[in-house]
């Protein structure tokens, strides 16, 4: 299947209102229920594209595409109908109302997801509160008992991810919410600025609050050589069956340099018990479930959650180190620096969360790339160093390589041994290859990965909770599109992009293809059997959005540029231009004739040739081409000219 970007998000969007918007009513909630990470995901199928890429604003009525407008017309209070009958005042009214809607959808999010402390006594409005993170109903029980109240309260790293990722894109909103409103004028315009500015202050609270529940989750873990978390951990590294010395000496030499830094360079909320001055002690660096036990206070930000304690167990889980990298990758993308979202507090937790980032994205990088010959990556599955195995591992160990290779530019050479493991990993997930009865492949998507969250039982005397995770699918086409992106050998690329497409045609079997949620996600019955679903995931719709804003990012960039093809565009623009000067200098300078006409048409062609052989080989090759058989057919006809005389 195709990927389309433009056509598919406008899809989920248009299913989207069906299934969330009725009687001018934001419904919330999905299969999973409600809380503060189901709703986010819910609000960014929405607005993490529309803030993301040129084209899908909708912020700016004047800017807002015709199809964009089109698809989102229930937003206006009106049933969907062509723009293009509408008058340019009625038109631009409806326009107006789609913002202003989307921006009572926001206050309604945080309103849900903060508790007032204090408010104005006389105007009702927030002057402080604290933003909640509860996981809510994503959390479950290890033991078929249902978590209790205080644990359906506990914050999770995706919650302060999603958060994250949400409270940029608020901010982006609003940002240019506001510009065109001041445009607009008017009593309500003025009324609408006044609610972008209370606004912006609660999603301005809650980025503060994520970012530094990110940096108190953040977990260096550090174990003897001897231990039983470093013979799990040698047991992937050692792929030449050499002596575990040896080893061990290697690996510490590789992480010499993310360990200094580590001891070194981190400042804010350092991990408990972590002896890192212990050159002979192995490590582990990422991000836990949550704030981790013993995690030290933040002192100059006066939240609740900057000292609160933490539970989480003080260690990495591949999981959530992903989840953390990708909103992290959302606060230092160039567009948030570009547009100055951040004061001075974030400013200062951002280049602490910027260091994590990059250390992580190290550190994994170096030990799934580690040895001579096969990569630990490519000895599938991937074993933790609690001694846990599965195929989801090797997927979230790929994903943080890829980030890396993305932040340090990759070389084909990491890109053409990445693309057989996206491959295998798409079979032994049944994705291309055929699913069969009593398949164990069915567990990764339906009901997905359990990862106990160690920490949690005990909390009100509850039981051990569990994080259940669904998204192999989304989580593989996403790493592969963006290595295709990355590639720059034609056959790895169109491998790789082929791939894409597979994985597509799989994710789209699973969507929804019936009642009020049509063209959502996520129906696995449709592949894997079981109990019918009827309600939607956010959680699964909200990553294949993701991988549509990838795809866009990809389809954005130039194309590939052989070497060989540029040589060639150039040879033939070489001689194109040459018999063009030829032509030139018989030409009558005032001929008015169709072969002057051919001439100029000819060289406007070989002069736009010329302007984009760097970039577009292809096209100049074509334009040259096109332009020698023009030449060609004048030649031909000057010497038949001749012969008749």
């Amino acid at each position: 299947m195709r990927i389309k970007p433009r056509e598919q998000i406008l899809g989920v969007w248009r299913s989207l209102l069906t299934a969330c918007y009725r009687d001018e009513t934001w419904v919330w909630g999905g299969i999973n229920g409600s809380n503060s990470i189901s709703d986010a995901e819910q609000v960014l199928c929405l607005l993490y594209p529309a803030t993301e890429l040129e084209g899908f604003g909708l912020d700016n009525p004047d800017a807002m595409a015709d199809d964009v407008a089109e698809t989102l017309s229930l937003l206006g209070g009106v049933p969907s109908r062509d723009s293009r009958r509408l008058g340019e005042v009625e038109m631009r009214a409806d326009r107006v109302l789609i913002g202003r809607t989307l921006l009572g959808v926001l206050e309604s999010y945080y309103d849900r997801h903060a508790e007032v402390t204090r408010a104005d006594p006389d105007t009702g409005e927030i002057l402080e509160e604290v933003p909640i993170f509860a996981a809510g109903s994503y959390l479950a029980s290890s033991n078929g008992i249902g978590p209790n109240a205080d644990q359906l309260r506990l914050d999770v790293v995706d919650s302060y991810s999603m958060s994250l990722t949400l409270c940029l894109a608020s901010l982006k909103f609003l940002r240019g919410l506001h510009r065109s409103s001041v445009e607009l004028g008017g009593p309500i315009a003025r009324r609408t600025e006044v609610r972008i500015a209370l606004l912006e202050k609660r999603v301005k609270t809650r980025l503060t609050a994520a970012m530094i529940g990110l940096v108190r989750s953040f977990v260096v873990s550090t174990f003897t050589k001897r231990s039983p978390e470093a013979q799990a951990m040698l047991s992937m590294l050692n792929q030449t069956g050499a002596a575990p010395d040896t080893v061990v000496n290697a690996v510490l030499t590789r992480l010499e340099r993310v360990r200094n830094r580590l001891r070194n360079d981190l400042t804010l909320s350092k991990s408990p018990e972590a002896d890192l001055y212990d050159d002979n002690q192995l490590f582990e660096c990422g991000w836990s479930w949550g704030i981790v036990a013993g995690a030290t206070p933040i002192d100059f930000v006066d939240m609740d959650i900057a000292a609160q304690p933490g539970i989480a167990v003080a260690r990495p889980y591949l999981h959530f180190t992903v989840v953390a990298l990708d909103g992290i990758n959302d606060l230092t993308s160039v567009r948030t620096r570009e547009l100055d979202l951040l004061d001075a507090e974030q400013r200062r937790l951002a280049e602490a969360l910027q260091l994590r980032w990059e250390l992580a994205q190290r550190y994994w990088a170096a030990v799934a790339r580690f040895g001579p010959g096969r990569w630990p990556l490519e000895d599938i599955p991937w074993r933790t160093t609690d001694g846990e195995e599965s195929d989801y591992f090797s997927l979230t160990v790929s994903a943080v390589l890829m980030q890396d290779l993305q932040a340090r530019q990759a070389d084909d050479d990491d890109l053409n041994r990445a693309a057989p493991i996206f491959d295998e990993l798409a079979r032994r997930g049944r994705i291309i290859s055929r699913f069969t009865e009593s398949d164990s492949a069915r567990l990764m998507h339906s009901p997905g990965l359990s990862l106990r969250l160690h920490g949690t039982a005990g909390v009100a005397d509850g039981p051990l909770l569990c994080w259940t995770v669904s998204d192999y699918a989304t989580v593989l086409l996403k790493r592969t599109l963006q290595a295709a992106n990355l590639s720059g050998t034609m056959e790895t690329r169109d491998v790789l992009l082929r791939l894409a497409q597979s994985i597509m045609d799989h994710l789209d079997n699973r969507s929804f293809r019936g009642g009020p949620v049509t063209g959502l996600w996520d129906d696995p019955t449709r592949i894997f059997g079981g109990d019918a679903v009827l309600k939607p995931s956010w959680y699964f719709t909200e990553r294949m959005v993701e991988c549509l804003v990838a795809a866009a990012h990809m389809y954005q960039e130039p194309p590939i540029r052989p070497p060989n093809l540029v040589i060639r565009a150039q040879e033939m623009l070489t001689e194109a231009e040459h018999l063009l000067n030829r032509k030139l200098l018989e030409l009558d300078i005032t001929d008015t004739s169709a072969t002057k006409s051919a001439v100029t048409a000819s060289e406007r062609r070989l002069s736009r040739a010329r302007e984009i052989i760097d970039e577009l080989p292809g096209t100049a090759l074509s334009l040259a081409t096109q332009s020698l058989l023009d030449l060609d057919e004048l030649a031909y006809a000057r010497y038949d000219a001749d012969r008749m005389e």
